[in-house]
Parts: C-alpha cells; sequence; structure tokens
C-alpha cells in the first residue's frame, strides 16, 4: 500500500563539524547516516553482520492540541536530527544508521497519520531495521504500536507476547470518546487488544501524582498497568526498582518503548508540551533505559513531545539525541557480549 502523508528525508538536517574526512575515528553522526525513500525500500541492501537502525519522524501536533496540550512538538523530530547528528560515531563499523524521513499530520487528520505510521513502521520492521520514531506528540504510540503488530501478523506466525515500556508522567489512559489524543493512546491499545483478544501489557515508569487523575489511577489499576511514581525513583529503591522492570521484561518475548520528554525535570527539560517541576533526573532515567536496553527484548522505540519553541539552547532536543546515542551504544555492546 503507497503511504500517504509522506515525506522523504532532508538532507540539509544531517549536516554538522567534520574534523576529518577521512578518518573513521573522528568521524559524527551526520557522516554515516544514510537516507532513503520509503517507496524505494527495496532497493537498501542491509549487511546482516551490522545493527541497522532506521529513523522515521513523526511531525504532529494535533494529539496536543486536542488535549489541551501546549503546541509545538510538530517540529520535534526535526531538532533531534540536527543534535544527533554532531555526536561522535563510537561503535565503529558495527552500527548503520539510515532516515527514512517523516510521515505529516495534515488537516487535522490525526487518525490517519496514526495509520501512516502503522504503515511506515511494519515496512521498516519487515526489513529488519530497529525503528525509532522521533516525535512529535505523543498520540502517534497509537500508531506506532499498530506497526508493531501488523509486522508481527505480516510474518504469519502466532504474534509474540509484547509488553509496553513506557517513561512519562503520564499514564495517557484517558477516555477517547470525543476523539483520540496524546493523552488516549494507551486506553486505545488496550481497547484494541481486547477487541483482538491479545493480552494488555503496560508498565508506566515515573507516573506524577500531580499529572494524573484519581480517574486515571483507578483506569491503571483496572487495566492491570504496573507502575511505579517518579518520586521514588529514589536510591534506596533502586534495587526493588529493577526487579519489578525485570519481572515484567520477563513475561514478554518483545518489548515496546517508548519515553515521553515530560518525564523529566523542567531545568533539564523546558522543551515540552507539558512541563515538570518536579520532574525526574535526566540520569536517573537514562540509569534504567539503558537496563530495559540489556534485556535485547526491545523490538522497537521511539521519543516524544520535544517541542522545540519552547526549549531553550535546543536543550531537550539535545537530551534526548544524548539518550538515543547511549541506547545505540547499549545495542553495541549487547551484540559484542
Amino acid at each position: 500500500m503507497e503511504l500517504r502523508n509522506y515525506n522523504a528525508p532532508c538532507k540539509n538536517l544531517w549536516t554538522g563539524r567534520v574534523d576529518d574526512p577521512n578518518d573513521p575515528d573522528s568521524f559524527r553522526m551526520h557522516q554515516i547516516v544514510q537516507l532513503f525513500d520509503l517507496a524505494k525500500l527495496d532497493l537498501v541492501r542491509l549487511d546482516s553482520n551490522r545493527l541497522n537502525i532506521c529513523f522515521i519522524g513523526f511531525n504532529s501536533d494535533e494529539g496536543v492540541i486536542r488535549n489541551l496540550g501546549r503546541e509545538g512538538a510538530k517540529q520535534g523530530a526535526s531538532y533531534i536530527r540536527k543534535e544527533f547528528a554532531n555526536l561522535p560515531v563510537t561503535f565503529g563499523n558495527q552500527v548503520a544508521i539510515y532516515d527514512a524521513g517523516d510521515i505529516e499530520c495534515l488537516n487535522g487528520n490525526l487518525e490517519d497519520a496514526q495509520e501512516q505510521l502503522k504503515l511506515a513502521v511494519s515496512l521498516i520492521l519487515n526489513h529488519k531495521f530497529l525503528p525509532i520514531v522521533l516525535g512529535g506528540g505523543h498520540e502517534f504510540a497509537f500508531g506506532h504500536y499498530n506497526g508493531i503488530i501488523s509486522h508481527f501478523l505480516s510474518s504469519k506466525k502466532a504474534i509474540p507476547s509484547l509488553g509496553i515500556i513506557n517513561f512519562d508522567a503520564h499514564f495517557d489512559l484517558r477516555p477517547y470518546t470525543k476523539g483520540s489524543s496524546s493523552g488516549t493512546m494507551f486506553a486505545q491499545i488496550a481497547d484494541s487488544c481486547k477487541e483482538q483478544s491479545r493480552q494488555f501489557s503496560y508498565m508506566c515508569l515515573g507516573v506524577q501524582a500531580s499529572g494524573n487523575t484519581i480517574s486515571l489511577f483507578k483506569k491503571a489499576d483496572e487495566l492491570g498497568v504496573k507502575y511505579i511514581l517518579g518520586k521514588d525513583f529514589v536510591e534506596p529503591n533502586f534495587e526493588s526498582i529493577r526487579k519489578s522492570i525485570d519481572d515484567f521484561i520477563g513475561k514478554h518475548e518483545n518489548i515496546y518503548f517508548t519515553l515521553c520528554s515530560d518525564v523529566f525535570n523542567a531545568s533539564s527539560a523546558p522543551g515540552v508540551s507539558a512541563i515538570q517541576p518536579f520532574g525526574m533526573n535526566a540520569e536517573v532515567v537514562l540509569t534504567f533505559i539503558k537496563h530495559i536496553f540489556r534485556s535485547e527484548k526491545v523490538v522497537s522505540f521511539d521519543v516524544a513531545e520535544v517541542s522545540p519553541r519552547f526549549d531553550h539552547d535546543d536543550q531537550t532536543a539535545k537530551l534526548i539525541a544524548i539518550i538515543i546515542f547511549a541506547i545505540i551504544n547499549v545495542l553495541t555492546e549487547n551484540r559484542s557480549n
């Protein structure tokens, strides 16, 4: 099926400092990234000995607008790319990085954009890439999740057990009787699982009591959601938190990992749709993200709600770029062990 609302990747986003054009040890990401049009995906020849990573952007504010949040995340993917472009290549030739462009939300038609992202993610997974979806409002999680399921269905095998781990200040389990938004997607996924007789398995880390109503906590309990409050991520609890995460991961064959930038403290991440004065310490979050990726079960992941219009000195985009950089290095270590 032909993708709509799709833009091929932009070379202008992948520029930066060049210390030495001939010395691989001095390379930065913009010197190794490869661009391709999803319509020509069959022409891409991957080296199976490498970890092949593919960025796909989701340029939408519509879900945030519907959720009465601060508009601006539509530009998030571009700014993350710009910051990632200048980071050093630390993994030699063990990793190949590709950019497949962006899905756009046109004329406020969020549902169509989510469907197009589903198709894009499924295509990328079918061709044996590890997708990284760059957002954009967190509403893309519904399309991303459905893309993973579509990929599993295309293999004509039994769908493996898929758990969702979300670092987020919010459950995003709101009702969607008046339409979907950036606060409803995990409720939508839960209903989709019920309709299709699949298990809904969701762990939310970094939840803020001030960001969720009593009704949302009750909804989480009703759905069997595993969650840990942001305030509980303190050193004395780290061992028990790791155990809780490991217990969750151990029940699944694959993990879909998603990170909402509003989980972080405002001092680290000012450029988000819903700022968190008492959000989590970035170093603590990264420690647990690395732990999750060391499980070798993450099949796809995304980062959401970087909002450049509020981002002083592109601080949040830089934070997310460095987190992606750290994840890639963990995945490289996994392959070496």
